[in-house]
C-alpha cells in the first residue's frame, strides 16, 4: 500500500493537476474575501468563483502532458478534449443552472409571502464567467510550466 501512495506522489502530471486545483481553491477563497470583506470557508471547496479550479485542474493536466509527452501524443489529445468539456460545462451548463437557481429562489421568496412554501434554497454559485474560466486556464498553464521546469 505504501508503494501505491509513493507511486502516486512520483506522478508529476498528477501532482501538477492536484496542485493547480488546490492553489486555485486558495486563490478563489482570497478573491472572495477581497471582494466581500469576509472569510468564507466554503470557498475552499465550493464551485464557482475566480479562478475556476476545475479549469485550472484540467488545463494543467493537458499542459503537463503536452510538455512531457509532446503535442502529438494521444494522451495530450485526450486531455485537451477533457479540458474542453470541463470548461464548456463550467461556463455554460453550470452557469445557466446557477442563473436558474437564482430565479427559482426569488420566486420561492415571493411566493412565501402569499402562500405556504417550504424554505428550499438552491445553490446559485455553480458555474463561472468566461473571465473566471480564463483565469483558471492561465493558472493551470503556469502551474504546469513551474512543475515542468522543476521536475523534467
Amino acid at each position: 500500500m505504501a508503494e501505491f501512495w509513493a507511486g502516486l506522489g512520483k506522478n508529476v502530471i498528477l501532482m501538477t493537476a492536484i496542485t493547480a486545483w488546490f492553489t486555485a481553491q486558495v486563490l478563489k477563497t482570497i478573491t472572495a474575501y477581497w471582494r466581500h470583506g469576509a472569510f468564507n470557508a466554503e470557498r475552499l471547496v465550493g464551485a464557482g468563483g475566480m479562478p475556476s479550479s476545475h479549469t485550472a485542474l484540467v488545463v494543467s493536466l493537458a499542459a503537463g502532458v503536452a510538455l512531457r509527452e509532446g503535442l502529438e501524443s494521444d494522451l495530450f489529445a485526450v486531455a485537451v478534449v477533457l479540458a474542453g468539456i470541463v470548461m464548456y460545462d463550467a461556463a455554460g451548463v453550470r452557469r445557466a443552472a446557477g442563473k436558474q437557481a437564482k430565479v427559482i429562489n426569488k420566486l420561492v421568496r415571493e411566493m412565501r409571502v402569499e402562500h405556504k412554501v417550504r424554505d428550499t434554497r438552491l445553490k446559485e454559485l455553480l458555474g463561472h464567467t468566461p473571465l473566471e474560466v480564463l483565469g483558471g486556464a492561465v493558472h493551470g498553464m503556469l502551474i504546469a510550466y513551474v512543475f515542468y521546469v522543476f521536475y523534467r
